[in-house]
């Protein structure tokens, strides 16, 4: 008998844009909970989360985008930007749109935590704990390694 293929992990998001007077400025969260809280560099990501296997990749993004920053995502004209494969093999589905997002306040929603690991404690941690507008070189260097490529399918599309 023939084992069966895991199924993959899918995962869906939105990378939102603006032109600023020094250029290009995208839309990403700092990973939240204590494994990140001291890190910077490579510890950004796109708003996004998993979803099923059938389900809508855009819907998805959109309603992850809303449970990580406590709001819904501006009406704009979304793109895909495609599908890019992560280090970890989850295939992440992202849709870029230019809008001028500032929400009042970031509420995103929570996982339970054991911490510290081994410890027996679980803690509720937000999904992130912050989110801003960085240029474009900068969130080059924020974005974990395996989101940059969605960044540079953005700048392809624009050009």
């Amino acid at each position: 008998m023939g084992r069966l293929k895991p199924m993959a992990v899918l995962s869906a998001g939105i990378l939102l844009y603006r032109r600023a007077d020094e250029g290009l400025e995208v839309w990403i969260a700092h990973m939240g909970g204590p494994f990140w809280a001291r890190k910077d560099e490579h510890a950004w990501s796109i708003p996004k989360g998993l979803y099923d296997e059938g389900e809508d990749p855009f819907s998805a993004a959109r309603r992850e985008f809303a449970e990580e920053m406590g709001t819904l995502p501006p009406d704009a004209d979304y793109i895909p930007l495609g599908e890019f494969r992560q280090p970890s093999g989850k295939r992440l589905s992202a849709f870029a749109a230019e809008a001028d997002f500032a929400p009042e306040q970031i509420t995103s929603n929570t996982f339970p935590l054991e911490w510290p690991r081994g410890s027996g404690r679980v803690i509720d941690v937000p999904e992130i704990d912050r989110a801003e507008w960085f240029p474009e070189e900068v969130a080059r260097t924020k974005l974990v390694k395996g989101q940059v490529p969605i960044l540079d399918a953005l700048l392809d599309r624009l050009r």
